[in-house]
């Protein structure tokens, strides 16, 4: 079994997200457990995009809970930018988001990107200014004053990643955010993420079904095996910078490649094809 040699990190820069050895364990009835995790080790750079991926129950989402500090890990640790998961939290080190964009309806576009600024005490006037300015960064602009159920679902999404990069985060924490838009929208999504992420440099933890959609968005796609989750390889990607990243890359002899390679590691083949994959 193939577990994932991580990329080095410089030691001066501490890491976006740093994992070890973490496990957990659910009680699911008295004297019956699940491991959900086992022994995952990972380490994601500052301005690095990484996804998740592996079949229905892995861990995915779990992993993701735990580096926001939404859950607690049974065995092993997180650190976020060098700082305990909960003290990151505390700090507002990252943003998230979800499938579901989670907006409140009773507020506007521009009221729902506020929220966060206004639960932590920031005045009218600087996070008018903020909203204004990553509503702009979402192309949102003349939606302002729109309320949810006046947008589509591709627009309440860039709302949503809107409002979790309020307290400009250093990493956004992203559990398939684009899961239940169709196909051109969710194309029209990963471009803007792309778009978003090379202008605030912000490194990305993303948990994806999608192979496409990890290959197109990723520096690195981490492949997770069956339950008990543990990872069974890193691919790097090396597409190239995410700036340069357009529609024409879907059509590339080298991105259907990488996709092939991906989907082979999901069924446990060996790594063939395409140079970038690590494992020990």
């Amino acid at each position: 079994m193939n577990h994932a040699v991580n990329q080095p990190v410089t030691q001066d820069v501490a890491c976006a997200v740093e994992v070890r050895g973490v496990g957990r364990v659910f009680d699911v009835r008295k004297g019956a457990s699940v491991t959900a995790l086992e022994d995952v080790s990972l380490t994601v750079a500052p301005g690095e995009f990484v996804s998740l991926i592996g079949p229905s129950g892995c861990g995915k989402s779990t992993l993701l809970r735990l580096i926001a500090d939404l859950d607690t890990p049974t065995s092993g640790s997180i650190e976020v930018f060098g700082k305990p998961a909960r003290q990151a939290r505390i700090d507002q080190d990252y943003g998230i988001a979800f499938q579901q964009a989670g907006l409140l309806p009773w507020r506007t576009v521009a009221g729902n990107i506020e929220l966060p600024l206004e639960l932590h005490g920031m005045g009218k006037t600087a996070r008018r200014a903020r909203a204004t300015e990553l509503i702009a960064l979402v192309g949102l602009t003349e939606f302002a004053s729109s309320y949810p159920d006046q947008l589509s679902g591709g627009m309440q999404q860039r709302v949503a990643i809107a409002r979790s990069l309020a307290e400009r985060p250093s990493l956004l924490l992203m559990d398939e955010p684009f899961g239940a838009l169709d196909e051109m929208t969710r194309e029209r999504m990963q471009d803007e993420l792309v778009r978003i992420c090379a202008e605030t440099g912000a490194a990305v933890v993303f948990v994806t079904h999608s192979i496409p959609e990890a290959v197109f968005l990723s520096d690195r796609v981490v492949v997770l095996e069956p339950r008990p989750g543990r990872i069974r390889s890193v691919l790097n990607v090396g597409l190239g910078a995410a700036a340069a990243r357009g529609e024409d890359l879907r059509e590339d002899e080298g991105f259907f490649q990488l996709v092939s390679q991906v989907r082979e590691l999901l069924h446990g083949a060996p790594a063939s094809g395409v140079r970038g994959v690590e494992t020990r």
